[in-house]
């Protein structure tokens, strides 16, 4: 037996699933019609129940007044008779100045089915006594009392239960149709209501919501918000704006996918032809020229770290570093490598100086901190190569200072120049890729990538503010490492 209930609540369950929002929409708005009508039907009954009553106990008072009037307050049995019946009761009792009159032409019952009193109000009672009278048939009568007038203090009837029954079932099935014929049309008229204001709209939300899903890229699927000023309009305003962002943001990772792809494509074929210059580079090292000698092992050594480059980029698929591996070395030897970038150009007029201790040791991976002062060095030839016609001795300086005992201090590396200087608005987005860049052709990415580079080693670069205001100053700052970490 626990089966077959168990699947028909669950077909329940999926019947109420499948209605939607408009369809439980409407059975909700039945529910509460129907229980506002029941909570104005069932009181309804009842109050047509002591209205009832209240008119037969107001007859019964006219029937009173003809029998006050009468000689000797008698009347004959076939007068009796008429008035009882006028009324629809058996006996008439009234009693006022002290005296009970009664009027009745059969003998009194032994018992009554119930008692019901006119001069007080229960609502529970008048309920609970209404519904009684529909769904109970009594044979004996019932009493009624109920206040009197012109002389009289009370009224008393003794009538049959069986008209006022059949007189209640007749108005709650009028008043129980006319009920139902409100609801449906309040109901119906609240269902259309709200299927225009809220049912229409959230479906035109969800629909969109799809629709973009499908096609996310696609600019006319963005919902275009109507003038609507309640929370709908502010969720359509809402959607629209998260919607757009999110298209832009999708468009633009796809952009930024194919440049990936190009980018890997291009490290390939660049790993190729670096790899080519190597085995070239390598043929310099038996040419007896003294400046070839000096150079050769700086080109080679300069080589492979491009080599290496590609080679991490297309292992890993983006242009992402490698784990810097640092290690203590010698910082002289590093700095010196840039003084050959100003003589790459015959034509550069540029002279590096580098200030450093032969000694100075620092905790860096060679590679990558080599790279970033790449980066800055490169940035300055470039800037007074530009800039020759107002810097007549364009000098670039590399001063490497150490602060403090080995393993317990940091060094400094500052790298200056006499050039222009940065202009405002290029200190502003210095260090934010594609953006800094102030020379045309520029990417704006070496300093972004120094910056890293550097950040690598555990330490930071910074632009300096020059006390004259000429010339561009970059500051780095390598921490050593603590002991417990070597």
């Amino acid at each position: 037996m626990e089966a077959p209930i168990a699947v028909q609540a669950e077909t329940r369950r999926g019947i109420v699933r499948h209605l939607g929002l408009s369809g439980r929409l409407f059975l909700v708005t039945i529910a509460f019609v129907a229980l506002v009508e029941i909570l104005i039907y069932v009181p309804t009954v009842a109050n047509y129940r002591r209205i009832w009553l209240s008119d037969r106990i107001a007859a019964a008072q006219i029937a009173a007044l003809v029998l006050d009037a009468s000689p000797d307050q008698r009347v004959s049995e076939d007068l009796a008779r008429h008035l009882l019946k006028g009324v629809g009761a058996r006996a008439i009792a009234v009693r006022g100045d002290g005296t009970r009159r009664l009027l009745a032409v059969e003998a009194m019952p032994s018992e009554v089915s119930g008692l019901v009193d006119l001069r007080s109000h229960d609502w529970v009672a008048s309920i609970g006594g209404a519904w009684n009278t529909v769904f109970t048939e009594n044979t004996a009568p019932i009493r009624v009392v109920g206040h009197g007038r012109d002389g009289f203090d009370l009224v008393e009837i003794l009538i049959d239960e069986a008209p006022l029954r059949e007189a209640l079932i007749d108005f709650a099935g009028r008043l129980l149709l006319s009920s139902l014929a409100i609801a449906a049309a309040v109901a119906g008229l609240v269902f259309l209501m709200l299927q225009r204001i809220i049912v229409r709209p959230v479906r035109r939300l969800a629909r969109n919501i799809t629709e973009f899903a499908d096609d996310p890229q696609g600019s006319d699927r963005i919902i275009t918000p109507s003038r609507r000023t309640d929370e709908i309009g502010h969720a359509e305003v809402a959607l629209a704006r998260m919607e757009s962002a999110l298209a832009n943001e999708l468009r633009q990772k796809r952009r930024l996918a194919e440049l990936g792809l190009s980018v890997s494509k291009i490290n390939h074929e660049l790993r190729n032809l670096l790899t080519t210059a190597q085995l070239l580079g390598d043929r310099l090292e038996t040419v007896p020229d003294p400046a070839v000698q000096r150079i050769a092992p700086r080109l080679l050594a300069t080589l492979g770290r491009a080599i290496r480059f590609c080679e991490e980029t297309l292992a890993y698929g983006r242009a992402t570093e490698a784990v810097p591996q640092r290690r203590k070395v010698r910082l002289a030897p590093l700095l010196d490598e840039q003084s050959d970038l100003s003589r790459l150009d015959d034509a550069s007029r540029v002279t590096i100086r580098v200030v450093c201790g032969r000694d100075l040791e620092v905790e860096v991976d060679p590679d990558q901190f080599s790279r970033a002062l790449a980066n800055i060095v490169r940035n300055a030839v470039q800037a007074l190569s530009a800039d020759s016609t107002r810097t007549p001795d364009p000098v670039i300086e590399i001063r490497a200072t150490r602060q403090g005992r080995f393993g317990a201090g940091q060094v400094t590396v500052v790298i200056s120049d006499n050039g222009p200087g940065l202009p405002e608005r290029a200190r502003a987005n210095l260090f934010s890729p594609f953006e800094g860049s102030m020379r045309a052709g520029g990417t704006g990415l070496g300093l972004p990538i120094a910056a890293e580079l550097i950040q690598f080693q555990g330490g930071s670069l910074t632009l300096d503010q020059t006390e004259d205001g000429e010339g561009a100053r970059f500051r780095i700052v390598i921490p050593d490492r603590a002991p417990s970490s070597l």
